[in-house]
């Protein structure tokens, strides 16, 4: 099953969930917010992709965060971070069973599911 994870307003999350459903592919949305996300599944993502592609340093919640936590982030305090505020995590997260996947790229999401 392919499960899309975000936040329903976010721009490059609306891109995907259009490719996705433009390209008949059938897919479960997860809001970050409202369905949360568990360490195990976290941790399962940074162990695949690393905590470095998984936090998104461009987000305004990466701005609002103290100079000593920026300054001091290491992969154990990245995911304390990412489940106290999930809006870290680069968007989308999508996965497919057999592939996990940050951000959207149309080329990318081709290649997926050619």
């Amino acid at each position: 099953m392919t499960t899309l994870y975000g936040i329903p307003n976010c721009d490059t999350v609306k891109k995907a969930q259009r490719w996705l459903n433009d390209n008949n592919v059938e897919f479960a949305f997860h809001d970050f917010r409202k369905d949360g996300l568990t360490q195990a599944q976290l941790e399962q993502w940074v162990a695949a992709l690393g905590w470095e592609a998984l936090l998104n340093k461009r987000s305004t919640s990466w701005r609002q965060l103290s100079d000593e936590v920026k300054n001091n982030i290491d992969e154990a305090s990245a995911i304390r971070e990412m489940l106290a505020t999930p809006t870290l995590i680069k968007r989308p997260v999508l996965t497919t069973g057999e592939a996990l996947h940050t951000g959207f790229k149309d080329s990318d999401y081709s290649a997926l599911f050619s």
